[in-house]
């Protein structure tokens, strides 16, 4: 099949490069200086990185000193929730997140766990939002850092982050917001939020992979991941990609100047292939807040039928049932799950997640292959769960 018979809706796993962001990459190629080198390649190198970084800054509304460059969400998560606790006593401490975090925060905690912090985990409701009283129910003396998500990566919902980070303000408690699924979707700025710490991931706003931020509000204090030849102020060692640095910040000014033009069109799009899906399949089901959450995402499950047996069949339509980072056949999503979506309802969902690149076109052909492929396997389908909840319509 060739690459434009496809039709690509999974832009929440990741997006394709930008043109003008490969442009600005090429431009750099060969300004090879080392950033730390004092000679005239090395100045040369540093001022890219630096003007990367202020366009990193501008889009979240950042002072430039409070960027640091990582690999990606993944390094950037990592970094947060181990370095905001004291791992000399490890029992001394205690952080709070919630139970639909990505697995580069939920993991991390675990191996703390393992070590002796505490952690609290917050459930969520049906509709994926975490309730900030919730939060601030969990807070003690000994809570480091707070770390809910700004957008869920599999149902789009937004959570209610300037209100938490008004909490943990009055506390005197560090807040972290996993912004990796948010910037470059929706308007994001550090001061309207709050938050002390925010997660960057290039490649979910059409940077290569490979690149992210941190936000490190001033006075936070952080251990580094990373320890070496003290790049980044100290905060990251290691030798700057001064081209995937110049990748990411080129990438955020596109955002900056096009998300009041991606947002009420991809949206339109969005809501255009929801309403083909409810109106065509009979019994599907809306997983996560209808009206607050991404404008690009939409998450459904088509109860008994499991997702990637949907998906397999028509290959035209690139979609996902969940993360991707946790992709499996016939796995029920734990963002679902901690949802309380039953069973076999959860392994029916099917993520769509729209991009730039998407038309009108492409939407009302996937919306025809999907609504067609459903209709066939419900066609003599036996669901999987018959034999545990009885024989039921599909």
């Amino acid at each position: 099949m060739k690459t434009e018979e496809l039709i690509y809706l999974d832009h929440n796993a990741t997006t394709m490069i930008d043109p003008q962001v490969i442009r600005e990459m090429g431009s750099y190629m060969d300004i090879f200086g080392n950033p730390s080198s004092s000679h005239v390649l090395g100045k040369k190198a540093k001022e890219g990185l630096e003007k990367a970084r202020q366009d990193v800054a501008e889009l979240i509304g950042a002072d430039v000193s409070e960027i640091i460059f990582t690999s990606g969400g993944t390094e950037s998560n990592n970094m947060v929730i181990k370095g905001m606790v004291d791992l000399r006593e490890p029992e001394k401490n205690h952080i709070i997140m919630s139970a639909i975090e990505h697995p580069s925060i939920l993991n991390p905690a675990l191996y703390l766990m393992e070590l002796g912090v505490e952690v609290s985990v917050i459930k969520v409701n049906r509709n994926c939002l975490v309730d900030p009283e919730d939060v601030k129910k969990e807070i003690r003396q000994n809570t480091k850092l707070i770390s809910i998500m700004l957008a869920n990566n599999e149902t789009g919902t937004v959570q209610p982050i300037k209100e938490i980070a008004q909490i943990g303000k009055e506390l005197g408690i560090p807040v972290h917001t996993d912004a990796a699924q948010a910037v470059g979707k929706i308007p994001v700025d550090v001061n309207e939020l709050g938050v002390d710490l925010l997660t960057i991931a290039g490649h979910k706003f059409y940077a290569p992979k490979g690149i992210g931020a941190l936000f490190i509000k001033k006075g936070t204090n952080i251990t580094p991941l990373l320890h070496g030849g003290g790049q980044e102020e100290g905060r990251r060692s290691g030798t700057e990609s001064v081209i995937l640095a110049i990748a990411l910040g080129t990438a955020c000014r596109l955002a900056k100047h096009r998300l009041k033009e991606d947002i009420p069109r991809i949206k339109k799009l969005r809501d255009r292939l929801q309403a083909l899906l409810f109106q065509y399949i009979e019994g599907i089901v809306l997983n996560g807040d209808l009206e607050n959450r991404l404008p690009n995402t939409l998450n459904i499950s088509v109860p008994g039928i499991p997702g990637e047996e949907i998906l397999e069949k028509i290959p035209q339509v690139i979609a996902s049932t969940g993360s991707a980072c946790h992709e499996g056949k016939n796995k029920i999503s734990h963002v679902l799950s901690a949802m309380g979506v039953p069973e076999d309802i959860a392994i029916g969902a099917l993520r769509f997640s729209l991009g730039r690149s998407n038309t009108e076109e492409q939407i009302d052909r996937a919306a025809e292959l999907i609504i067609s492929c459903i209709k066939e396997l419900r066609n003599g389908y036996t669901s999987l769960f018959d034999n545990r909840y009885g024989k039921r319509q599909l």
